[in-house]
Parts: structure tokens; C-alpha cells; sequence
């Protein structure tokens, strides 16, 4: 065959150019609408912590985390009492949450049965959507009444409840994460089911467990509705779990609903330390995982 009658070569016609610049178009506009999404979502936090850092930074001082709380009409003071409340109440509740929560995650997960799953995961969606303050009134009827009196540990236990179903939720689907053929392959080594998801599935996913932790660590040092039902609040420091605590939410609330200029200095300072110590929080985790993931390689 000669080059004169050799096939041309045929390359994209005028139709597959213009569907190909069509389709880097809508690849354009998409990646622009997608960016603008994500600074939505990011710029709300950016404002919420610029504000409660401008106003809540000139009163954060060493007298705010060490004095307690003066009375109404003079300035000074400190939050000692809500900063010790809020450390007890919201590690009791964390650790009573916790357990329960992950343990009915691996049950979902693990052992129940498809309907079965569906169904708890349902109730536990609707514990989740129950508000806060009828949380608050149930641990009111629980445990405040029997025991005549408001108390740190019911303050724990409404916290508790809260922190469940957001932790359950977030283990299960983390769980759901890892693939099947991790575990069958604990299986085919002879590993009983149990000790696969104690060995195998929980530390893949363990990373996802422990950010779920700390969203309900964030959900629940910022309640203020359970505890007004339940640990009252508290001017001095006590660490008795049968007395009335006072939490940095609860002192918030009473001094930005007060009629003093020092008070509402006061919350904002306060405000910024609730935001410091979650950040700070989730800071030191973060630093242990990675520390344990560079061990682990």
C-alpha cells in the first residue's frame, strides 16, 4: 500500500471538542461551587472563635481559673468552681458514656441481625434528637429526687445520656469501615470473633472511635439545660459528687444574664477558656494517635 492510499487518521471531530469543553466547564464550576461550600462551612467558626476571643481575651487572667465567684455588685473574682465542675462532670459522664456507647455500636455491628440493627440504630437516632432539657428532667427524676438534693452525679448521668447515642452512632459507622476480609482473615487464623474485634476491628477504626469521643466531648461541656435541672451550681469548689457542682456553661449563663458589666466580662472570658479546654482537648489526642500510628509502623 502506497502513502496516497494509505487511511488518513481520523482525530476528534468538532462534536467530541465541544462535549469536551463542556464537561472541563462543568469540572470548573463544580470544583469553584465545591470550594465555596467548604469556606461556608469553615467561615461561621472562624467568626464564632475571632468573637469570643475579642471579647472574652482582656478578662482572661490567672484570678478567672484560680478565685471563686464574688458576690453580685463587686468586680474580681474568678470561675475556679465551674472549671473544677466542669473537669469532674464531663470526664464522669465521658467514661460512663463511653463504654456503653461503643459496646452497643459492636453489637449493632457485630451480632445483631439486619431489622435488629435497623431498630436500635432508630432508637438511637431518637435519643440523639431528644433536647437536652428533657434530659435534664429525667435525671431530675431519677436520681435528684430520691436523693433530695442536686448533685454533681447527676449532672454526670444527664451528661452521660447525651454522650451515647452520638458516640454509638459515629463507633458504628467507623466500624462499618472496616472491610470484611479483615475480618475473615483473623477468621481464617483461627481468631475467635470476639477477639477479632477486640484485636483487629476496634484498633483499625480506632482513630474514628476517638474523633466520635471527642464530638461528645464538645456536645456536652457546652450543655447548660441538664445541669440547671441537676448540679444546680456551686460558689465554692467541691469535688463531692453528692453535692451541688457549679460548671462553666452554668456560670456562662448566670453571669450573661446578669445585670453587671464585670459579669458579662466574665462569660465571655469564660466562654473562651470552655472553647480553650476542648481545643487543648482535642489537641493532646490527636497527638497521641499520631504518636501511636508512628509506633504501630
Amino acid at each position: 500500500m502506497t502513502a496516497a492510499t494509505a487511511s488518513p487518521v481520523i482525530g476528534p471531530g468538532p462534536m467530541a471538542g465541544r462535549n469536551l469543553g463542556r464537561r472541563r466547564r462543568t469540572d470548573r464550576i463544580m470544583r469553584a461551587l465545591l470550594g465555596l461550600a467548604a469556606v461556608l462551612a469553615v467561615v461561621p467558626l472562624l467568626i464564632v472563635l475571632v468573637f469570643v476571643l475579642t471579647q472574652g481575651l482582656a478578662a482572661l487572667n490567672l484570678d478567672l481559673l484560680t478565685q471563686l465567684p464574688v458576690p453580685p455588685g463587686q468586680s474580681g473574682g474568678g470561675v475556679a468552681p465551674a472549671v473544677v465542675g466542669t473537669l469532674i462532670m464531663v470526664s464522669l459522664g465521658t467514661l460512663m458514656g463511653t463504654p456503653i456507647a461503643v459496646l452497643a455500636a459492636i453489637y449493632i455491628r457485630e451480632y445483631a441481625g439486619g431489622r435488629g440493627a435497623s431498630v436500635i440504630r432508630f432508637m438511637i437516632d431518637v435519643l440523639a434528637g431528644v433536647p437536652t432539657i428533657a434530659v435534664g428532667l429525667f435525671a431530675y427524676g431519677l436520681i435528684v429526687v430520691p436523693m433530695s438534693g442536686f448533685s454533681g452525679f447527676a449532672g454526670a448521668i444527664a451528661l452521660a445520656i447525651i454522650i451515647v447515642p452520638i458516640v454509638a452512632r459515629i463507633t458504628d459507622e467507623m466500624l462499618g469501615l472496616v472491610p470484611v476480609s479483615v475480618r475473615e482473615a483473623a477468621y481464617a487464623l483461627g481468631v475467635p470473633p470476639w477477639k477479632a474485634i477486640v484485636r483487629v476491628v476496634i484498633p483499625a477504626s480506632a482513630a474514628g472511635i476517638i474523633t466520635g469521643v471527642l464530638l461528645g466531648v464538645a456536645r456536652i461541656a457546652g450543655e447548660t439545660a441538664p445541669l440547671i435541672f441537676t448540679a444546680l451550681g456551686n460558689r465554692t469548689v467541691t469535688t463531692s459528687l453528692d453535692q451541688p457542682m457549679d460548671a462553666l456553661p452554668l456560670r456562662i449563663w448566670v453571669y450573661a444574664t446578669g445585670p453587671y458589666k464585670s459579669w458579662h466580662d466574665q462569660a465571655w472570658a469564660a466562654s473562651l477558656l470552655l472553647v480553650l479546654l476542648v481545643l487543648l482537648f482535642s489537641v493532646l489526642t490527636r497527638f497521641v494517635l499520631a504518636r501511636r500510628s508512628r509506633h504501630r509502623r
